[in-house]
């Protein structure tokens, strides 16, 4: 008697921390919801409007710079010196075009992909309250995942819409 009463109270305290533990896979959730296609569509189109101008000031500016070789022996100094000062000009503006760009593209990116993450964040919380779950781990960061942990990636699947 005396053992099975201190077995109970061996494994009682085992039960009391026993957690419900959950893994969900957010890269595949992220890659279905049509936020991420339309957020991908929406980057390709400005970097191919990027891409046209800067074409567009890189043809410019070998058009003056071609012009410029051509005139350069019969120019007086100073109009070579003008030319020179607004082909530098021009070439320091084109620089100047791209890295901006560069930057404008990666904070679109970033805004609306915050904004998704966000939203996957939110769904994963309701599911793991509604399930009862203790934690719910991003799968791509955890090294092992044992057979009792239960992965919840189509119910967020399910709570975000997403096929």
């Amino acid at each position: 008697m005396k053992k099975i009463i201190f077995a109970i109270l061996l494994a009682l305290p085992m039960t009391m921390f026993a957690q419900k533990i959950g893994h969900v896979n957010s890269a595949t959730l992220v890659q279905g919801m049509s936020e991420y296609n339309a957020l991908q569509t929406e980057i390709q189109n400005l970097q191919k409007q990027f891409q046209d101008e800067l074409q567009r000031k890189q043809t410019e500016l070998q058009t003056k710079a071609d012009a410029y070789e051509k005139e350069k022996a019969t120019l007086s100094e100073t109009l070579k010196q003008y030319r020179e000062q607004e082909l530098q000009k021009a070439y320091t503006e084109l620089q100047e075009f791209g890295s901006t760009s560069e930057q404008e593209l990666q904070k679109v990116y970033q805004t609306k992909m915050g904004e998704i993450q966000e939203k996957v964040m939110k769904a994963v919380q309701e599911v793991g309250t509604a399930g009862g779950f203790a934690y719910v781990l991003d799968a791509a960061s955890i090294p092992f995942i044992g057979t009792s942990a239960t992965d919840v990636t189509d119910q967020v699947k399910t709570k975000l819409g997403v096929k």
